[in-house]
């Protein structure tokens, strides 16, 4: 399994477990760091409950709640539903995403006042999803497979008390939404505690914090996760409130009809 809570992953991605040979290995290569980071949990299936803040620039905030299902295929692809289940304005809200072996992503949205089902175009993969500060492309590169990008190590420092690799990676093709990240990476866990994120221009375009883990059914979870827009000074923090490991999702939820229906068939 891929993806934890997509949230969970913008470390991006994802669900990990452990993976001691990567561990032991990582610290001889940055490609080797970042394939411990995103290989230390592991999952049949993942569902949650998440609260999303969103800050304005103002300080004002509103909130909405979601319930995420993940699962991957019999072919080892990444599916993840995410259905909201508040405010009313939202409520009803379903957003699909099945990873491919391109290593992209196909992506569908459920809004209740169109009553059908749409795709989301390539064109559209920067905007904003559903109005917070996470965009579609963001939704679906959290668990960024590491083979897409050129990894390197930049430095090692402290962050958060802990000693961290610095890693910089730089996407090998044009049709990812950034030019780079850079992210810090604790030396002993593999957690990952922030990431920042380059536009087409090398500016830093976003900021990506994971400020708590806690312990779930034998998993290191990220809990607490926020992601900030530099130039529009707003920010979307995701709390992890509810999330179980394994148990039975029908593979009906993973299908355009239930975005349409609510009900997996």
């Amino acid at each position: 399994m891929k993806r934890i809570a997509i949230f969970v992953t913008l470390v991006f991605g994802a669900v990990f477990a452990y993976a001691q040979d990567a561990a032991q290995n990582a610290a001889q290569d940055a490609v080797s760091i970042v394939r411990a980071a995103n290989g230390r949990i592991q999952a049949d299936t993942t569902s949650s409950r998440s609260r999303m803040v969103i800050t304005a620039k103002d300080g004002s905030t509103t909130e909405r709640v979601i319930d995420q299902y993940s699962k991957d295929d019999a072919k080892g692809m990444a599916r993840t539903v995410i259905v909201f289940q508040s405010p009313a304005t939202v409520r009803g809200t379903r957003f699909l995403t099945i990873d491919n072996v391109q290593g992209k992503s196909d992506q569908w949205i459920f809004l209740p006042s169109l009553g059908k089902v749409r795709r989301i175009a390539s064109s559209e993969s920067g905007g904003n999803f559903m109005g917070t500060d996470f965009s579609y492309d963001d939704m679906s590169s959290m668990d960024r497979d590491a083979g897409l990008d050129t990894h390197s190590l930049l430095r090692e420092e402290t962050l958060n008390g802990a000693s961290c690799y610095v890693i910089q990676s730089l996407p090998k093709g044009n049709d990812y939404q950034y030019s780079k990240t850079v992210t810090w990476i604790d030396k002993t866990s593999y957690r990952i505690y922030k990431r920042e994120l380059y536009d087409k221009r090398s500016a830093l375009g976003k900021v990506m914090e994971i400020a708590a883990y806690k312990d779930i059914q034998g998993r290191d979870t990220p809990t607490q996760i926020k992601i900030s827009t530099v130039a529009a000074g707003t920010s979307t923090t995701i709390y992890m409130d509810i999330t179980k490991y394994d148990d039975p999702i029908p593979e009906g939820v993973f299908t355009t009809a239930y975005l349409e229906t609510g009900r997996a068939r």
